[in-house]
């Protein structure tokens, strides 16, 4: 029976994939001049991938708690339990650029997608790539639009925390972004890994307050990381009784 649902989830993505890049063409095209930042056509892909959540048969996302208004310069750094913590962070009512590992990029109609609305992506494996990366990161913050980031570098496998990496929080240091800790909980059997099989999930996000980098240096990476990672782990036990509860 699991996998009877699992086909019909995929069959689901699959469609709401499809017509969602023709939606994302459709607005990319008469915007290509105007909207240098890709604001109409990047809220698109969000909104497709809103709709793929909402159409799931195996999938309820929501939001908890107060959602902030634009945060404007910002790194949205958050925990990455599953690759469907994507379509549950889409939720918030702004636009932000993705930094995503590169073969995502590939991916049909999704990956195509984020080509044309200037996501960013990364090769982890080449530290001169992931510095051209941080650095076109840098130049959507100069615009005032926010970007996001998982800085654990990967999924966790176990549903904990793994340890953040120095990029997103030197980021915001050398542009004067301010952090904002977002938490995800209940997305891990989404999406499992190693399994094709979308599975029965009720993921929850919560949104912190910001941290400001103001007169933050280089020295001060290890003390931003950890005041983050402090923030994300606390918004996340308040959320992870909500995904049991029924």
């Amino acid at each position: 029976m699991r996998t009877i649902v699992a086909i019909i989830a995929c069959i689901e993505l699959f469609l709401v994939a499809s017509l969602g890049w023709v939606a994302v063409v459709i607005v990319y095209l008469p915007t290509f001049w105007f909207d240098k930042r890709r604001i109409l056509s990047g809220r698109t892909l969000r909104r497709v991938a809103q709709a793929a959540v909402t159409f799931s048969p195996v999938w309820r996302f929501r939001i908890h708690g107060e959602v902030p208004k634009n945060p404007g310069k910002a790194v949205c750094v958050s925990n990455h339990c599953s690759h469907t913590d994507v379509f549950l962070i889409s939720h918030v009512p702004w636009e932000m650029k993705w930094l995503a590992k590169r073969s995502l990029f590939n991916l049909p109609f999704i990956g195509w997608s984020m080509r044309l609305v200037k996501d960013v992506p990364i090769d982890r494996a080449s530290p001169s790539a992931a510095k051209v990366a941080l650095d076109k990161c840098a130049e959507w913050l100069a615009k005032g639009v926010p970007v996001m980031i998982f800085p654990e570098g990967t999924r966790s496998k176990t549903g904990e925390m793994q340890a953040f990496k120095d990029g997103a929080f030197r980021l915001a240091i050398d542009t004067g972004a301010d952090i904002l800790p977002m938490a995800v909980a209940g997305t891990e059997s989404a999406l499992s890994k190693h399994d094709w099989r979308p599975g029965y999930a009720r993921g929850i996000l919560t949104i912190g307050k910001p941290i400001s980098t103001a007169g933050m240096t280089p020295r001060d990476i290890q003390r931003l990381k950890e005041a983050t990672r402090a923030q994300i782990a606390a918004l996340r036990e308040q959320i992870l009784p909500l995904v049991t509860a029924r």
